[in-house]
């Protein structure tokens, strides 16, 4: 694709539709080595990365010109402006002269897997990739690494815990701390996970073993804390590999067996160090006291005295409370019932 000079640094309008549910989007479009890249108008966020190979035009002949990523994407781009249509038009013809002669495809589609492999290597080294992967996936498909990762940690911990009362006072719980999704794992957990798409996993133990909801708020508080200073989506694309985050980058597929294992390697690491600091301002716009999840940690308080000290709620109740008793005794038999 490089060999399109006259195209380089070449960008137009475009009108953006994500899936055929959402309001079409005006984004800015650049033709790129081997890609459109898709810039959010005015702020010129990149919102995603088209393969130029495998873009289709939709509606060949026929003006504005309709393009999607792929033939199962719902994706779907619209561009008047005639260079810029003609340019993808030049790497398709490219690309048609090089189809390989009956009785030699399988060579040619050798070289042409080692030539793509090469000219990936060579665009992106694989730490730069990954982390401009990391930056642009939606949030859809941000909950789906999530999803998947929730899916391989099932085979060390079982299958989330639903109960008929216990999964409504679990939402009122996630709706109150402001998390996306909220599940209790019933094996192999005893504290608490953040995974990609803002899924927040705790273990059975923290709902069960403990007088009242500030233990495991404490505890879902301190994960947050520590998503906002990490990038899991980016620890879970450097363990699927270069391979799967370009796929994942050129076709939106979640590669769930690139993430077998990363379930038991996250559920065993040691959780990193949040500051009292921080933590306390988020218990403190939570309205959740601080000194039950400090001795939950320590139950001599020891280790935990900033905690307990500090503790914004030590002499006045918050103002509304985490759940009402009924909830929370039905919440901690969720995975009872």
């Amino acid at each position: 694709m490089t060999a399109l000079n006259q195209y380089q640094r070449l960008e137009c309008p475009g009108l953006w539709r994500e899936t055929p549910e959402t309001q079409r989007r005006e984004v800015i479009v650049t033709f790129g080595d081997a890609t459109l890249i898709l810039r959010e108008s005015p702020s010129e966020r990149a919102l995603t990365h088209w393969s130029l190979p495998a873009l289709i035009r939709t509606n060949p002949g026929m003006m504005p010109a309709l393009f999607k990523p792929g033939p199962e994407s719902a994706e779907e781009l619209e561009i008047d402006d005639e260079t810029m249509i003609a340019a993808i038009a030049k790497v398709h013809t490219i690309i048609a002269a090089r189809r390989p002669r009956p009785g030699r495809l399988r060579g040619a589609l050798m070289l042409s897997v080692a030539l793509a492999t090469a000219a990936v290597a060579l665009l992106w080294l694989p730490g730069a990739m990954i982390t401009h992967t990391a930056s642009v996936l939606p949030e859809t498909t941000r909950g789906e690494v999530g999803k998947a990762i929730l899916e391989d940690l099932k085979r060390l911990t079982g299958t989330p815990c639903v109960g008929t009362d216990g999964s409504p006072a679990l939402q009122e719980l996630s709706d109150h701390l402001g998390i996306g999704t909220l599940v209790v794992l019933p094996e192999g957990l005893k504290t608490a996970l953040h995974l990609p798409g803002g899924i927040i996993a705790v273990g059975r133990p923290l709902v069960e073993d403990h007088d009242s909801p500030e233990v495991v708020a404490g505890f879902i508080l301190a994960e947050l804390l520590r998503a906002e200073s990490s990038n899991p989506l980016r620890e879970a694309l450097a363990y699927a590999g270069l391979r799967a985050t370009f796929g994942l980058l050129t076709t939106g597929q979640v590669p769930g067996q690139a993430l077998y294992g990363y379930g038991e390697q996250i559920l065993t690491r040691a959780p990193a160090a949040v500051s009292d600091a921080a933590l306390l301002k988020r218990f403190e716009t939570a309205g959740v006291g601080s000194s039950a999840y400090a001795y939950a940690l320590d139950e001599t308080g020891q280790t935990t005295q900033g905690l307990i000290a500090a503790d914004p709620f030590a002499q006045d109740p918050p103002p509304f409370p985490l759940l009402n008793d009924t909830d929370w005794v039905a919440l901690q038999g969720i995975c009872s019932s």
